[in-house]
């Protein structure tokens, strides 16, 4: 039995139906476009957030890295820190045990030839060695500003000293020549890393 012809209102139904279907996908598309261009500008949105966060961070952790400098040398050397932004509030100097000298709380950051000779000389006397290298190490807690802040770092820093007159043990005067950075410490650490390092140099 052959297959009658469609009628012209069922042509019509079909190819409504054809545009129907053919609406319907490019509604889809449309919708697929748009949530990608918002996926795009959510994802572009949060980098950007984590790069400013990133570059934030990073800021911050410059601010609160401190690292100190030595102005003059001879008698008396300052400290200071080399980022300009930071200013110092106070310091705790720890010197070897051996020194005697305790605990030197200096609110004018610095470090005096006389603490140097004095330690020096109360070492040797106690157990009869020289001195090594011409640096002793101290551990400095810096209580300072930077960006409205407050921070205190703790770092081991080596001091560098000369002797000279030939007096006891090598020389009666001391002359500082400067400081440089050794490593970061903890607070409760300092002084058994600084007597550690003082022990294992043989001085």
């Amino acid at each position: 039995m052959s297959q009658s012809e469609p009628t012209p209102a069922e042509t019509a139904a079909r190819t409504r139906r054809r545009w129907i279907t053919l609406g319907e996908v490019l509604a889809v598309i449309g919708v697929l476009i748009s949530g990608l261009a918002l996926w795009d500008s959510y994802s572009e949105r949060r980098q950007s957030a984590a790069e400013r966060a990133a570059d934030k961070a990073k800021q911050s952790s410059v601010s609160h890295t401190l690292v100190l400098k030595a102005e003059g040398e001879g008698r008396l050397i300052r400290l200071v820190p080399h980022n300009a932004d930071q200013a110092i509030q106070g310091q705790t100097i720890l010197f070897p045990s051996a020194f005697g000298l305790g605990e030197i709380e200096a609110t004018e950051p610095r470090i005096e030839a006389e603490w140097v000779k004095r330690g020096l000389k109360a070492a040797h006397e106690k157990d009869a060695k020289v001195p090594g290298d011409a640096r002793v190490p101290v551990a400095i807690t810096t209580r300072f500003v930077a960006g409205g802040e407050s921070f205190t770092d703790t770092a081991l820093y080596d001091v560098g000293y000369k002797e000279s007159g030939g007096g006891l043990f090598g020389g009666t005067n001391v002359a500082l020549k400067g400081v440089s950075l050794v490593g970061r410490v903890k607070p409760v650490q300092a002084q058994a890393r600084v007597d550690a390092i003082w022990k294992a140099r043989g001085s």
